[in-house]
């Protein structure tokens, strides 16, 4: 199953994915206008996603696939979003010329206690559509596919795919940095819908970076080659900590450009995870 927000906020709407067809939610049950929503009622009636998510079904209209596509918004809107950092090999090593950082991303990439960090709020954070930023004071800005977990109360409800774009460059200079190559405006998106996969841990992954209707980067990766658990990274980002009702968490990269290709204004990043959808953001300057 795969939940997609659609419409406006006046007339919002939560459409579902659900044995090929699509099923608008919100004109099957009065108040169930996202997925925050759904996901809430289904924890207070002590159901399965899946089987409220089957019931309302059978009393929701069909909706066509182009109007969806055509009113797709970010598929939730969390309190919070976080992220996880070098949870994959390539990540680490990637920082291995990177001076005296290289030892300490491989030091954390060994640890016991995995990298969590604050990433965004949602006024930060774009949808399907919308564009990523990139920051004016720096001159290497990469983007970074990730698998995301999509947390109610801390306990992991389905998935969606984020971009954590970063400022490479202000990252390098000093790790203490880190925050403002990762925290500024539209420097998060996620979606293009929340779903609920068999397996998060085996998941074709892809990005695209495409300039004036050519490709300049292009790479693929598998979830399965992540070194950490989702339910691993959940419960660090839980522990000794204040969990929203609604968090979305990111779990790091494996695909990371070279420091010759950044991000630039006018660019089209696309990123495709297995069951989960493709998300596609152009690129602004900020």
């Amino acid at each position: 199953m795969r939940y997609f927000q659609t419409g406006d906020r006046t007339e919002p709407a939560v459409v579902v994915e659900h044995d090929d067809g699509l099923y608008d939610l919100s004109e099957a049950a009065v108040g169930i206008d996202s997925f925050r929503e759904l996901a809430r009622s289904a924890a207070i009636a002590d159901r399965s996603l899946t089987d409220l998510t089957a019931a309302l079904c059978e009393d929701a209209p069909t909706v066509a696939r182009e109007a969806v596509r055509s009113e797709l918004r970010m598929p939730v809107r969390p309190d919070e979003i976080w992220g996880a950092g070098v949870t994959y090999a390539i990540s680490q090593e990637d920082r291995q010329e990177e001076g005296g950082l290289g030892e300490t991303y491989l030091d954390a990439y060994e640890a016991e206690r995995p990298e969590v960090y604050f990433k965004a709020t949602p006024t930060r954070t774009v949808g399907p559509g919308e564009a990523v930023g990139i920051r004016g004071d720096s001159d290497w800005n990469a983007p970074e596919p990730e698998l995301s977990l999509v947390l109610l109360d801390g306990e992991i409800v389905g998935y969606t795919v984020g971009n954590d774009v970063c400022s490479r460059s202000i990252e390098r200079e000093n790790l203490l940095y880190l925050p403002q190559s990762k925290i500024y405006d539209r420097s998060c998106a996620i979606g293009p819908a929340v779903a609920l996969v068999d397996d998060p841990h085996d998941l074709e992954m892809s990005m695209t970076i495409e300039r004036d209707g050519e490709s300049v980067f292009s790479e693929s990766t598998s979830t399965a080659e992540m070194v950490r658990t989702c339910e691993e990274l959940a419960s660090y980002f839980r522990r000794h900590n204040y969990v929203p009702e609604l968090t979305v968490l990111l779990t790091g990269t494996s695909i990371i450009p070279p420091a010759d290709v950044t991000l630039r204004e006018g660019d089209t990043v696309e990123i495709t995870i297995e069951g989960v959808g493709t998300l596609e953001n152009d690129v602004v300057e900020v």
